[in-house]
């Protein structure tokens, strides 16, 4: 009941409730803002906006990417050699030791395309040289290690060596095809493949010489250098010499004997290189 002498009625209880139920949830006593209509009308626009600009950049970069990474790599041809199996590295491996049994050399094709290497063994692969260089390197690491001459400089400077020797083999390959002017389907990808199988034989006459000393290392070398020499011949004729006698040049012609004689040169130059770069390394 209200008192007759008051003149205005008490509002403060009802006002305190009112505003207790607007307290937002930190209870400083300030109401509860809530986001207008208009408000998320506006971001929701430019955030959509701004994920589409986004999503139209990225496919852009990508889309520009694919078409200029194939002028200085090409990725679609490293796909090809590096297209290998358990199977096709243990015949190959035995091809490199033993050429001597091998009697096709021809590569297989498949509507003017050459098979993957997994289905010929004499296709080039990129897969074995790699990684014989990488394990040619750990293995000069250990015949340097067993000497107490290991050093990271030392061993950068095996590596650089051997890649800056086989930089320069190519391009004396190249230089050499287009001073003969030999029309050939030989690529340069293919010379770093072909050039590339004489670090196999480099690695077992390392093994060897670490193992039975100099007489191993001189007896396993030399049955890798006369393989590796045999091994060129017979790949190289067929992709140098063949061609020769597809445009009809004669057998005993002088443009044919340039030809003949480099691909003696690239064969013999195989055995040279293996001797100079893994001698150091057995004592």
């Amino acid at each position: 009941m209200t008192d007759p002498h008051q003149l205005f009625d008490d509002t403060s209880s009802a006002q305190s409730r009112g505003y207790g139920a607007q307290r937002g949830p930190s209870g400083l006593g300030y109401p509860t803002a809530s986001a207008s209509p208009q408000a998320a009308f506006l971001a929701d626009p430019v955030s959509n906006m701004a994920m589409a600009y986004g999503s139209s950049l990225a496919a852009q970069g990508k889309e520009l990417v694919d078409k200029n990474i194939d002028r200085f790599i090409p990725v679609t041809k490293l796909k090809y050699y590096f297209a290998v199996d358990t199977l096709y590295v243990g015949k190959k491996l035995g091809l490199l030791f033993f050429p001597y049994l091998h009697q096709d050399w021809e590569v297989q094709y498949q509507q003017d395309t050459p098979v993957a290497p997994r289905f010929d063994v004499n296709a080039p692969d990129l897969y074995i040289p790699a990684m014989a260089f990488i394990t040619y390197v750990l293995v000069a690491g250990l015949a340097l290690g067993t000497q107490d001459r290991f050093s990271p400089d030392l061993l950068g400077l095996q590596a650089s060596s051997a890649l800056a020797w086989l930089t320069v083999e190519v391009l004396a390959i190249l230089l050499s095809l287009y001073l003969v002017t030999v029309n050939t389907d030989l690529t340069t990808i293919d010379l770093v493949a072909f050039l590339g199988y004489k670090y196999v034989g480099m690695i077992g006459g390392v093994l060897m010489g670490l193992l039975f000393g100099k007489v191993g290392y001189y007896l396993v070398l030399g049955w890798s250098c006369v393989s590796i020499f045999v091994f060129m011949i017979r790949t190289l004729r067929l992709k140098i010499l063949a061609e020769a006698a597809a445009e009809g040049v004669p057998v005993r012609g002088a443009r044919n004997q340039l030809r003949m004689y480099l691909t003696m040169a690239v064969a013999a130059a195989q055995p040279l290189l293996m001797y100079w770069l893994t001698f150091h390394l057995v004592r």
